[in-house]
């Protein structure tokens, strides 16, 4: 194993949401500090519309926000946007980025990006679902549990819509349902037992 490999072993939080997301987004990282060890990558599902969070997010937190571009160093302590009309993977430490597999229908960038995760990354993983339509990332929860990740779903009711995080939930594969600001507490638990066990 190479070193580059070697030290990618840091925790990464995957935000998966879509319609009603960025108010879960900002209500979560105004609450985390910006030196926690940790990769933020926020996967919100486009298919043809650009993303602006990349432009938005950096007045709700400290922590440098970059929109994701191919074989981009993931790095602890930022934030990362995936762009749109792309499916999101991880390899060797690095971002790539492919054609969208599911051009039509409801976008599944979420699954796609989680599971790429539970094959590539030796960090801990923590996935988090928030506000959106349909259920993209539920199929991808049962998979991160089993590599000793921790999965969250944004409380319905906290919600602009609930779909995504119902469905997540339903999966049976939720650990922890809470507001976004409670998300953030606990990410922030779960940092500080991953840098006591190193």
């Amino acid at each position: 194993m190479t070193p580059k490999i070697a030290t990618k072993d840091f925790p990464i939080v995957c935000v998966g949401g879509s319609a009603g997301g960025l108010d879960a987004y900002i209500r979560l990282l105004k609450h985390l500090p910006a030196d926690m060890d940790v990769a933020f990558v926020i996967v919100n599902h486009l298919r043809q519309v650009a993303t602006l969070l990349h432009e938005i997010l950096p007045q709700h937190t400290e922590m440098p926000v970059k929109l994701i571009t191919e074989k981009l160093d993931i790095k602890p302590n930022h934030v990362f946007i995936i762009p749109e009309k792309r499916d999101l993977h991880v390899c060797d430490g690095e971002f790539r980025l492919k054609p969208i597999s599911k051009p039509w229908g409801w976008p599944d960038v979420i699954t796609v990006f989680m599971k790429s995760l539970t094959q590539n990354w030796d960090g801990k993983l923590i996935a988090v679902i928030v506000s959106g339509y349909d259920g993209d990332g539920a199929d991808a929860l049962c998979g991160i549990k089993e590599v000793g990740g921790i999965t969250i779903a944004q409380k319905p009711e906290t919600a602009a819509q609930p779909d995504m995080p119902e469905t997540a939930i339903a999966s049976g594969c939720i650990d922890y349902i809470l507001s976004p600001e409670n998300i953030a507490l606990e990410i922030i638990k779960i940092a500080h037992q991953e840098l006591g066990s190193n």
